[in-house]
């Protein structure tokens, strides 16, 4: 299926590792320009030097703290210097969950709770309000918000509360910009494969007393697949979801979680 991406534009926050960096691959290898966004320029560097050689495309690093509106608005400006227009926004600049213990819920801070609620839900909408003018100009647009299965499940107060929020700003932006020509969705990813993972498997082996092989296996059987979902399958039903033959898919939230969860969602 060609996706109809060539030529088209992307900003990827958290574009520097994790499911961000494998989102900003699969677009270079459809032939899109992307700038990557994260607050380590060098890391940011790194990352675009690395996938600009491995997809042959044409990567951009952009710093930026999503905490701040001047600096999301700044990086945008400077990728519409870079790319001339933004045809494609994904909002993928958190705090991962499922990579170190969460504090119980009495026991959250505010600091805790609001940063959390900064970075994400309201991070992810300051990046939308700077792109949308340059959308609305052109007539046509993505937004893919990553999200996560935490918004259906329990674990993590604060994850969950962000995640549900970001699925009804989902909505309710879809509702406003559909008829403008932009598409507003939602990606739950669940445990996903990243460079953290090993890190994960490791410390969840010390501290249960077991073999590292044995952990990485607790966590692949919370999903029926039995296997860990890797970050450049999120990357694929991303990629698909900014392109143009996505259009019947609007406010509307995409679980890659491998099946994950016991609850029927319709």
């Amino acid at each position: 299926m060609d996706l109809e991406l060539g030529g088209k534009t992307a900003i990827v926050t958290g574009g520097s590792r994790g499911i961000g960096k494998a989102v900003a691959r699969e677009m270079a290898v459809e032939g899109m320009d992307v700038v990557i966004a994260a607050r380590s320029m060098e890391m940011l560097d790194s990352t675009a030097e690395e996938l600009s050689y491995e997809t042959k495309g044409r990567i951009f690093p952009v710093q930026v703290d999503t905490t701040e509106d001047e600096s999301v608005r700044s990086m945008v400006q400077q990728s519409l210097g870079l790319l001339g227009h933004v045809d494609v926004l994904v909002n993928c600049a958190a705090r991962p969950l499922g990579q170190g213990s969460e504090p119980d819920p009495l026991d959250i801070t505010d600091d805790y709770f609001w940063n959390d609620i900064n970075v994400k839900c309201i991070g992810y909408f300051r990046c939308i309000r700077a792109v949308v003018p340059d959308m609305k100009s052109r007539g046509w647009g993505r937004i893919i918000n990553i999200s996560g299965l935490g918004a259906r499940n329990v674990g993590s107060l604060t994850g969950s509360v962000r995640n549900v929020a970001i699925v009804a700003m989902t909505k309710n932006l879809a509702a406003e910009l559909g008829r403008d020509g932009i598409n507003v969705t939602v990606v739950h990813p669940g445990y996903t494969r990243t460079e953290a993972t090993p890190r994960v498997i490791a410390d969840l082996a010390i501290s249960n007393g077991i073999s590292e092989k044995e952990a990485e296996k607790q966590i692949a059987l919370k999903n029926p697949l039995g296997r860990i979902i890797d970050s450049r399958e999120i990357g694929y039903i991303v990629t698909f979801l900014a392109s143009p033959k996505s259009v019947a898919i609007n406010g509307d939230v995409i679980a890659a979680g491998g099946g994950a969860g016991t609850s029927i969602h319709y």
